[in-house]
């Protein structure tokens, strides 16, 4: 990864932050803190309603990135039609794996995690920890469609969904 210039990130442009999804810049502004002037990329989350200062030296360090290309969304959405891969190791395992797929930030591994957690309705029901984790999965992978198509969440959704129910046909 490149380090982040100035010129990497633009105010109102989307970008992905590992940990929390896919935000939007609203501006770039120099704050003193601790007595350092820091120049900081100031990220709204629309959805949960939080406010992201960043460093921008360390934007690339703590894994900020620009949206995925349309190619990697493509691919991202054909993983969703394999077949699940679950391994046979413990839940607690499983689940700590899936939790890192997510918070990495990586959509390929967002959507393996959303493919190996998906129930058909004639499948046995999820666990509550299972359905968070399908639940955030999916709602990373549909914001981060939606943010590159520069289109609507309900559309992304629908898509997604499709080659979810396509698999199983």
């Amino acid at each position: 990864m490149s380090k982040a210039k100035k010129s990497e990130f633009r105010p109102n442009e989307y970008v992905v932050y590992p940990a929390h999804g896919v935000g939007q810049i609203i501006s770039i502004e120099e704050q003193e803190i601790a007595g350092l002037k820091l120049e900081l990329f100031v990220i709204s989350f629309e959805k949960e309603k939080m406010t992201l200062r960043v460093p921008t030296n360390k934007a690339a360090t703590v894994g900020m990135r620009s949206l995925s290309s349309p190619e990697l969304v493509n691919k991202a959405l054909a993983t969703l039609k394999g077949k699940a891969r679950v391994k046979r190791a413990m839940w607690s395992r499983r689940a700590q794996e899936y939790e890192q797929k997510i918070n990495s930030g990586d959509l390929l591994a967002i959507a393996e995690v959303v493919r190996d957690l998906h129930r058909n309705d004639d499948q046995r029901e999820q666990s509550y920890s299972e359905r968070q984790l399908y639940e955030a999965a999916l709602e990373r992978l549909t914001r981060e469609v939606a943010a590159v198509a520069g289109g609507d969440e309900a559309v992304a959704q629908k898509q997604v969904n499709d080659m979810l129910v396509s698999r199983a046909a």
